[in-house]
């Protein structure tokens, strides 16, 4: 766990962070029962749809209309959201009390939701070799953590999101040949699937092995806002790179390379990015 210290960063005592910074820093994942009340999820809930109805799909992917993005511009109760001191205590002990939001997406997965593949969202952020181990005395460091706050219940009918425990710490991808199964392990560990109320809040570690599972006959999908917040060091994605940059024209033109764009830091969209 770290904190600023200054303008740089050391080491925070455990023992002044809850319970659940201490569970996203050893197993990858947490959950966080009753945060937000039935008023503040029917808000959200609204202004999504709202969302939904007035903005158009954003991205060419097969599912482009089950999600939108940068919602904190769009939804007030979602920038509220976001915000909540709840979330914030647990994710700052690991990413630093001067966080950031990175990306804010809404999704409405359909009823028919066929789930996805095991995947991490970007890194693994300490890549190693397989049977190279984690020396414990150091705290595996965390730069980036999901977070869903549910806005209807989800059972494992709708196609819940499930995470590999301790998979994070792997400093590996998923098994390319396990990518599809559900019953992908760790270290011996089996997956915790995400059986949530409305109004709860799921938080892992990007690195973490994850995935939506496919929705059974009965399932109504999932409806969640998904928050992602990182370390100051690491840039935000809430819109392109195309659209906000520090570049000036003269710059973008001269970028005549196929290295050029992405080394002044213009980049194509990918994890995180709207």
């Amino acid at each position: 766990m770290i904190r600023r210290l200054f303008k740089n960063l050391t080491l925070l005592d455990p023992s002044d962070a809850p319970d659940a910074s201490a569970q996203l820093e050893r197993d990858g994942y947490a959950r966080l029962q009753g945060v937000f009340g039935p008023a503040e999820v029917a808000r959200m809930r609204e202004e999504i749809d709202a969302i939904f109805e007035t903005f158009p799909p954003e991205r060419t992917r097969s599912d482009k209309d089950e999600f939108r993005y940068e919602m904190l511009n769009r939804s007030a109760a979602c920038q509220a959201a976001a915000a909540h001191p709840e979330i914030l205590r647990a994710v700052e002990p690991l990413l630093g009390d001067d966080c950031h939001v990175i990306a804010n997406t809404a999704w409405r997965n359909p009823a028919a939701f066929p789930g996805g593949r095991w995947h991490c969202d970007a890194g693994p952020h300490v890549p190693r070799a397989e049977g190279v181990p984690w020396d414990d005395r150091i705290p595996y460091p965390v730069f980036a953590v999901a977070t869903h706050i549910y806005l209807q219940d989800c059972t494992r009918a709708d196609g819940p999101t499930a995470v590999v425990p301790g998979s994070h710490r792997s400093g590996r991808l998923a098994p390319f040949d396990r990518m599809d199964g559900e019953d992908l392990t760790y270290d011996g560990r089996p997956p915790v699937v995400f059986e949530v109320e409305a109004g709860d809040v799921a938080l892992f570690v990007s690195d973490a092995w994850h995935r939506g599972l496919p929705a059974g006959p009965d399932g109504r999908g999932r409806y969640f806002l998904q928050v992602h917040y990182a370390r100051r060091d690491i840039a935000q994605r809430i819109r392109t790179t195309a659209e906000v940059n520090h570049l000036s024209d003269e710059a973008v033109g001269r970028a005549t390379t196929e290295r050029a764009p992405a080394l002044l830091g213009l980049h194509g969209p990918f994890f995180y990015d709207a």
